[in-house]
C-alpha cells in the first residue's frame, strides 16, 4: 500500500525524496514525511498530500541521505503523529514501513514495561522502538539490531531505516512488501516500486522475501535475516520516465484508458502467429503440456483482476474445454480448498505484489499445484514465485482504478485460451479466425475511444444519479461487474453489476424513473434474451443505456442512449465493451469533483491483508 523512497549519494536528498513520493502517491495519500541525515536526524511529516509536505519543508535542507514515505492508513487514523517516518525515544533512529506487524500489540506492551513511551497508534512506531531496545541491550551494530528486531516480528513489511549513530548507511528489508534498489554512479535509490527510481537509473536490484540490504555510498550488501550474504542479479527497467507522466492528459486514468490500443497490441506482440493461427508464449513453454492436460484450472485474483479472471473462465472453458473455477484470492486459503495433483492454479495481479493473491499462490504451491502467474510488473514477487507465467506488457499503470490492466489481462487470457484450445479442440480454421480477430482489436478500440465526446455528454446527464445498475449476459456479465466497480471506485456512486437474468430475482425492485440501467447488449446468442430484460426495465420506467454492436438498429427503439462498439467474436467482446464503461465512470467522477487518480480510501497495490 504505502510508498517508500530512499536516497544516499552526493546530491541533496530532499528534492529527490519529494519527487519520488509524488511518483509513489498512488500507493497511499493519507499523509507523508521524510527524514534526512546531516550529522543529526531531522524529520518532517504531516497529514495530507505530498504537496502539503513540500510546502512545509525549509527551502534548503543540506543532507545527502534520507528516506521518505507516503501512507495508506492501516493502524491509526491519518494524522501528523501517525505519519511516517517514526523515530526512536532518543530521536536517533528513523523508520518507514509498508505492511502490517501482526504482533505489534504484544511487543508494545513489553516495551512499555521497559519504559518506552509511544506517541501514536501505529504498528510501525513499535518496530523502531524495538530496534532501539535491542541496540541498547545487545552489544552490536545498527545492521544487527535491525535483523534481530525483524526476527521478533510477525507480519508483512518493507522497511527503510537510518540512524544518526551510523550516519552513512540505509538499511532496508522486505517480507511481503516489495522493495528495490536503484544503482547509480556513486549513489543509490530505494523504492517500493520503480517509479521513483526510473528518472535516475535503469539498473535495479529486486529484494526477495526475507532479505536485508545494507546500502552505503560505496555499495550495497544483501543478506538473509540470519546474516548470510547473498549474490544478487542486476536487472534493467523496461520503461522510461515518459511512461509514468501524464503526457498532456488531465489524469493518469484518462491517459491509461487511451493507451489501451497500444497496451493490447504490446500484450500480443510476438505472440500471435497469424498464418498458423497459433500462439507463442515463451513464459509457459516448459509447462504447456501440464496446462493442456490439467484436470482443472483454478483462477485466483482480487478486484478488477478477479473480473478478468471470470472472463478467463469463459474463454478457457469455451476454447480449450478445461474446467475452470474462479476464486477470490482473499478467501481461497481460509476455506481449506481441495487441490489435486492435476490442478493448475492461475493467479492474476497487475502489480504482482497483491498480498491476498500471493497468499493464495503460496497455499496452492504448498499443496502441490503447478502455479501460473499473469502480471504486469517485471521482477515482481508473483513473477518470481510462480512456476511459469505471462507478462501483460501493459506498461506502468498509475491510476488507482485499473483500466488498461483489465483489457491487457483479458487479452493475455485469450492468448492462453487459444494456445490451449489449439492443442485440444480447435480446428485450424477456428484458430486462424480467432487469432486474426485478436490482432484487429487495437484498431477497434481506437474507434470506441473516438466516441469520447459523446460519452462526456452522457456523463453530464447522469452525474447526479444516486445508484446505477449494470447488466450483462455471458461474456458481458463480468464486464457489468467491472463497469459497476469503476463507477463505485472513482465517483462514489453506488452501483451493482448482475447477470441480466438475475434482475428478476431481486434487483428489479430497485428500478424506477430515477435508476440508470446500463445493459451490455452486444449481438451474440443471448441477444434476444437481453432485449427482453431491457423491455422489463423500460416497463418500470428505468432509464436504459445500452452498449450495443455497430449496425444494430433494433436497440435504437428500446434504449434511451446507445454507445456503439465494433463487431467481434463473442469471446473478445469484453475487451471492447469495458472501454465505454471506463470512460463513463471517468467523466462522471470528474464532473462530480472527485480525484479520479487518488480515490478516497483506496490505494493502487494492496500489499497488506
Amino acid at each position: 500500500m504505502c510508498g517508500i523512497v530512499g536516497y544516499i549519494g552526493a546530491k541533496p536528498a530532499a528534492p529527490i525524496l519529494i519527487e519520488g513520493l509524488k511518483r509513489l502517491e498512488y500507493r497511499g495519500y493519507d499523509s507523508a514525511g521524510i527524514a534526512v541525515l546531516n550529522g543529526v536526524l531531522t524529520v518532517f511529516k504531516q497529514k495530507g498530500k505530498v504537496s502539503d509536505l513540500e510546502q512545509a519543508l525549509p527551502k534548503t535542507l543540506d543532507a545527502a541521505i534520507g528516506i521518505g514515505h507516503t501512507r495508506w492508513a492501516t493502524h491509526g487514523i491519518p494524522n501528523d503523529i501517525n505519519a511516517h517516518p517514526h523515530t526512536s525515544s532518543a530521536g536517533d533512529i528513523a523508520l518507514i514501513h509498508n505492511g502490517i506487524i501482526e504482533n505489534y500489540a504484544a511487543i508494545r506492551t513489553e516495551l512499555q514495561r521497559k519504559g518506552h513511551t509511544f506517541k501514536g497508534e501505529t504498528d510501525t512506531e513499535v518496530l523502531v522502538h524495538l530496534i532501539e531496545e535491542i541496540w541498547k541491550e545487545v552489544e552490536c551494530d545498527f545492521e544487527t539490531a535491525v535483523r534481530l528486531a525483524l526476527k521478533e516480528v510477525v507480519g508483512a513489511y518493507g522497511i527503510c531505516v537510518i540512524s544518526s549513530r551510523e550516519p552513512d548507511k540505509i538499511i532496508v528489508a522486505r517480507n511481503g512488501s516489495p522493495l528495490l534498489i536503484g544503482i547509480g554512479e556513486g549513489e543509490y535509490f530505494i523504492g517500493s516500486d520503480a517509479s521513483p527510481i526510473v528518472s535516475h537509473t535503469r539498473k535495479v536490484v529486486y529484494l526477495s522475501e526475507g532479505e536485508v540490504a545494507i546500502i552505503t555510498r560505496d555499495g550495497y550488501t544483501v543478506k538473509t535475516i540470519e546474516n548470510i550474504e547473498l549474490p544478487k542479479q542486476i536487472d534493467e527497467l523496461t520503461f522510461g520516465i515518459a511512461e509514468i507522466e501524464k503526457g498532456g492528459f488531465e489524469h493518469f486514468m484518462l491517459k491509461e484508458i487511451f493507451e489501451q490500443p497500444d497496451a493490447i497490441l504490446n500484450s500480443m506482440r510476438g505472440r500471435v502467429l497469424l498464418e498458423e493461427g497459433s500462439i507463442k508464449l515463451g513464459g509457459i513453454r516448459d509447462h504447456i503440456e501440464t496446462l493442456r492436460n490439467a484436470k482443472r484450472i483454478i483462477i485466483c485474483a482480487c478486484g478488477t483482476s478477479w473480473h478478468s479472471g471470470l472472463v478467463g473462465e469463459y474463454l478457457i472453458e469455451d476454447l480449450a474445454r478445461i474446467p475452470v473455477e474462479v476464486e477470490y484470492a482473499s478467501e481461497f486459503r481460509y476455506r481449506n480448498p481441495i487441490i489435486g495433483k492435476d490442478d493448475v492454479v492461475l493467479v492474476i495481479s497487475q502489480s504482482g505484489e497483491t498480498a491476498d493473491t500471493l497468499a493464495a499462490l503460496r497455499e496452492a504451491r504448498a499443496r502441490g499445484a503447478v502455479a501460473l502467474g499473469i502480471c504486469n510488473v517485471v521482477g515482481s514477487t508473483i513473477a518470481r514465485e510462480t512456476d511459469c507465467g505471462i507478462y501483460t506488457h501493459a506498461g506502468p499503470e498509475i491510476g488507482v482504478a485499473s483500466t488498461k490492466a483489465f483489457t491487457a489481462q483479458v487479452t493475455v487470457l485469450a492468448l492462453l485460451a487459444l494456445a490451449l484450445g489449439r492443442r485440444r479442440t480447435l480446428s485450424d480454421a477456428e484458430a486462424k479466425t480467432f487469432a486474426n480477430e485478436l490482432y484487429n482489436l487495437p484498431n477497434k478500440v481506437r474507434r470506441i475511444l473516438d466516441q469520447n465526446d459523446a460519452i462526456v455528454k452522457l456523463a453530464e446527464i447522469f452525474k447526479d444519479a444516486k445508484n446505477f445498475l449494470y447488466l450483462g449476459r455471458g461474456y458481458n456479465f463480468p464486464v457489468a461487474l467491472e463497469g459497476a466497480l469503476k463507477l463505485k471506485e472513482i465517483s462514489y456512486i453506488h452501483a451493482e453489476g448482475y447477470p441480466a437474468a438475475e434482475m428478476k430475482h431481486g434487483p428489479i425492485a430497485l428500478i424506477d424513473e430515477n435508476m440508470p440501467v446500463v445493459f451490455i447488449a452486444t449481438r451474440d446468442n443471448s441477444y434476444h434474451k437481453i432485449i427482453s430484460n431491457i423491455e422489463e426495465v423500460r416497463s418500470r420506467k428505468g432509464r436504459v443505456i445500452a452498449i450495443a454492436t455497430e449496425g444494430d438498429a433494433e436497440i435504437e427503439r428500446l434504449a434511451e442512449f446507445v454507445i456503439r462498439v465494433p463487431e467481434t467474436l463473442p469471446p473478445l467482446v469484453p475487451i471492447l465493451t469495458a472501454i465505454p464503461l471506463q470512460l463513463l465512470a471517468y467523466h462522471i467522477a470528474v464532473m462530480r469533483g472527485c480525484n479520479v487518480d487518488q480515490p478516497r480510501n483506496l490505494a493502487k497495490s494492496v500489499t497488506v491483508e
